[in-house]
């Protein structure tokens, strides 16, 4: 499995009906982009612990797309729904990072070492 993982954290002079036109922009590439196998959002939780002080300023969200392989990450890459998502996201955010990593089990960390 791919995932594509984006953390951002948006500005804050967005309108609502900016906020609104990122939401429905994402929510029409999730739902229209075929290769889409799941999609899990959350936002930032601070509780003191110890990391939280080091840790870069950049994420107040998270969002997390899934694909079956890095086929279906380019397709959704060059979807048009996702050329629209792009181009709000881009007028969106203040700060952000997006990787994609290759997702498995804990057998995975075998390649750390």
């Amino acid at each position: 499995m791919l995932s594509h993982v984006v953390l951002m954290t948006p500005r804050s002079d967005l309108s609502p009906a900016e906020r609104q036109a990122l939401l429905d922009a994402f929510t029409r590439a999730a739902h229209e982009i075929e290769t889409v196998r799941g999609v899990r959002v959350g936002r930032r939780v601070l509780h003191g612990a110890a990391y939280e002080s080091i840790a870069p300023d950049t994420g107040a969200f998270l969002v997390v797309i899934d694909f079956d392989d890095l086929a279906g990450l380019q397709a959704y890459l060059r979807h048009p729904a996702h050329d629209a998502l792009g181009a709000r996201f881009n007028q969106s955010y203040r700060s952000a990072l997006i990787y994609d990593f290759d997702v498995g089990g804990l057998e995975r960390l075998a390649g750390l070492a």
